[in-house]
């Protein structure tokens, strides 16, 4: 038999090129994967899953850290109580008319007052969150242990805020029950409107109070930048926007930006357009009536609390202690 007829007669089985597309067709799972790939992505999936899991009980572990040491500062029972005599004392003040229209009269006198206290609280609570812990030492021993800097933001900006928003319901929570016991029940689906928005608008300014604290140095030059955000946001923002709106005859979309671009006016506009008044003056009184939907106020106080965090996590990478 000839070299020709033995390669002929040969079959394929034996075929070199045969034998490496059989061994490898028999190695495919019914997917077309082969077994090293499943396992390969399988391992992969399992460590992302795992990784995820590990980086949410960081957080949560320093989260519980920063609430239980605001709690043992007496920075929870102090913000409550502040809620509480101011919240009473503007629930006396604010008029005696019984039904709805007193009651919306009351809420917005109560928006009124959140939107000066709540972002000057919300401030001090949050500008020594980062460099506040680099004094004390605490932050250069947790920055040590096997946790991303990212992580500890996170978890200190959650914890801080549990705080505030704890001390917010409790304390203006006090006003709300006065408040039913005066007007009835009617009165409570405002007052809960007013409720989340004050929330909200604390959760904003503590996010960037976080980011302050992040970028400063020193806790004098945090503090200082904590106050000149409250005097632009509380005060001059409101001013200038109410000066160009009664100048000029602007577009829809700039007339939100100029809302979107401030929680406080963000916050205001969401209540008084949930009470249909315009009470309380101002720019945001102006447009309480504009159409802004519910959805992307609540939107745009959403983005100030997810964007300075987000700033923040990024920018204590760069942070030498």
């Amino acid at each position: 038999m000839t070299e020709t007829d033995s390669a002929e007669t040969r079959s394929d089985a034996l075929h070199p090129d045969a034998a490496v597309f059989s061994a490898g067709d028999e190695d495919r799972t019914d997917d077309g994967e082969t077994p090293e790939s499943t396992a390969t992505s399988g391992v992969t999936e399992t460590q992302t899953v795992e990784g995820v899991r590990d980086a949410l009980r960081h957080v949560f572990v320093v989260a519980v850290t920063e609430y239980r040491l605001a709690v043992r500062s007496r920075w929870a029972l102090a913000l409550t109580g502040l809620f509480v005599v101011f919240g009473g004392m503007m629930l006396t003040f604010s008029g005696s008319a019984v039904g709805p229209e007193g009651a919306e009269r009351v809420v917005a006198s109560l928006t009124s007052l959140a939107a000066y206290l709540i972002p000057l609280a919300a401030l001090t609570l949050g500008y020594d969150a980062v460099v506040g812990r680099e004094d004390e030492g605490w932050l250069a021993v947790v920055f040590s242990l096997p946790v991303r800097r990212s992580e500890v933001v996170a978890g200190t900006y959650l914890g801080r805020l549990t705080v505030l928003a704890g001390a917010t319901v409790l304390g203006f929570g006090f006003s709300g029950v006065l408040l039913v016991r005066e007007f009835g029940l009617g009165a409570w689906p405002s007052f809960l409107g007013f409720l989340v928005g004050a929330v909200g608008a604390g959760a904003a300014f503590l996010a960037i109070a976080v980011l302050l604290s992040t970028v400063a140095r020193e806790k004098t030059h945090a503090l200082g930048a904590a106050l000149l955000v409250w005097v632009w946001f509380v005060l001059v923002h409101d001013l200038i926007a109410l000066g160009v709106v009664a100048a000029f005859e602007l577009p829809d979309a700039v007339l939100s930006a100029l809302v979107f671009s401030n929680p406080v006016s963000a916050f205001r506009v969401l209540v008084l357009s949930g009470l249909g008044t315009t009470a309380g003056g101002g720019f945001t009184a102006v447009l309480a009536g504009s159409g802004l939907s519910t959805a992307s106020l609540a939107a745009a106080l959403a983005a100030w609390c997810v964007i300075p965090i987000a700033v923040a996590a990024r920018l204590v990478r760069r942070r030498r202690l």
